[in-house]
């Protein structure tokens, strides 16, 4: 992206010119791994904090869908502010801009939930998956396909492994821990791929779905109210796309029998195909695998973040762990 002055002052000309909104103080913040995507927290002379996200790219449908299930009741889902031309996003150079009031909070990574969040997460989703969409909108959302997108880059690494090339020590330690994982990491993509077979030739209704509903996408406000965050990649799937991170254990958190069950008291009862459930899990696994190979062995990553890179994908092999539970199924 550009450098760092120019989209600040970009920031701050789009916000006075297109919501009427003064800048005093704006803060880059560093949350999630998009990218294309960069964060801010500004704040009005009055010191009203407000969130803002600058996405490359002109073809960003998560404002107008957020605004949609916001409207259709769904008040876990945090409204986008309108421009002065009542717009829930802006197109600003080869960019999309949209604006949120500002929400104090920590994740479900960093703050466990509590059983009502539980049960107010279930309904929540619920509602997600319930939704009819405007043809409109449902056009601009991707189909799942059941993709062997990750099986294959993951079949690829291990081919090309010996021949990879590590930037630093950090990088190097995970090369052989990858490779001591090859055995677990190669029967989960067996696995997915044999699942993928079974569940293309059953009969499966797709639903809205958040597509990526982990403990990270979760805010729990300091007052106590949840909000479910991050809509940048919906997708048109069976609703077990969701419904895999319950109890999945990614990040070593959601791990808890209880948590489930306070999950699906709020969810209701529903009909859970187990093979799709097994077949994202895995499939899940497969991707981070991939991000974490091309994050580690990438030059442009700092050394701190390798470190931190390398320690989540140590976790992910601990006992009750995102891959222990993924081979109990």
């Amino acid at each position: 992206m550009k450098n760092e002055q120019a989209i600040e002052q970009l920031i701050i000309s789009s916000l006075q010119n297109s919501y009427g909104i003064e800048v005093a103080h704006i803060t880059p913040l560093a949350l999630g791994a998009d990218a294309n995507a960069l964060i801010y927290k500004v704040q009005t002379p009055d010191q009203t904090p407000y969130f803002v996200k600058l996405k490359r790219g002109r073809r960003d449908s998560s404002a107008n869908l957020q605004l949609l299930l916001h409207n259709a009741g769904i008040k876990e889902v945090i409204t986008p502010i309108k421009t002065v031309d009542d717009q829930p996003k802006l197109y600003v150079q080869d960019f999309t801009l949209t604006i949120y009031p500002f929400i104090d909070g920590r994740d479900g990574f960093s703050q466990s939930l509590t059983n009502t969040q539980w049960i107010t997460l279930g309904k929540a989703l619920r509602q997600v998956h319930q939704l009819k969409l405007p043809a409109s909108i449902a056009q601009s959302i991707k189909q799942e396909d059941f993709s062997p997108k990750w099986r294959n880059k993951v079949k690829s690494i291990y081919a090309t492994i010996e021949d990879a090339i590590p930037s630093d020590e950090i990088a190097s330690k995970f090369l052989t821990s990858l490779k001591k994982q090859k055995s677990v990491i190669l029967q989960l993509t067996d696995k997915a791929e044999e699942l993928a077979t079974i569940i293309t030739e059953q009969s499966t209704d797709f639903v809205l779905c958040h597509g990526d509903i982990h403990a990270g996408n979760v805010l729990i406000a300091n007052d106590g109210r949840l909000y479910i965050v991050d809509w940048d990649e919906p997708v048109m799937a069976p609703r077990e796309r969701d419904l895999m991170f319950i109890g999945a254990g990614i990040g070593n958190v959601w791990n808890r029998k209880q948590e489930t069950e306070q999950f699906y008291a709020g969810y209701g009862d529903t009909k859970i195909n187990q093979d799709l459930i097994e077949y994202y899990r895995g499939d899940r696994i497969l991707q981070d695998v991939v991000e974490f190979y091309e994050q580690l062995l990438s030059d442009n990553v700092g050394y701190k973040d390798h470190e931190v890179g390398y320690n989540h994908f140590l976790a992910m092999f601990e006992p009750n762990g995102v891959v222990d539970i993924a081979l109990k199924n």
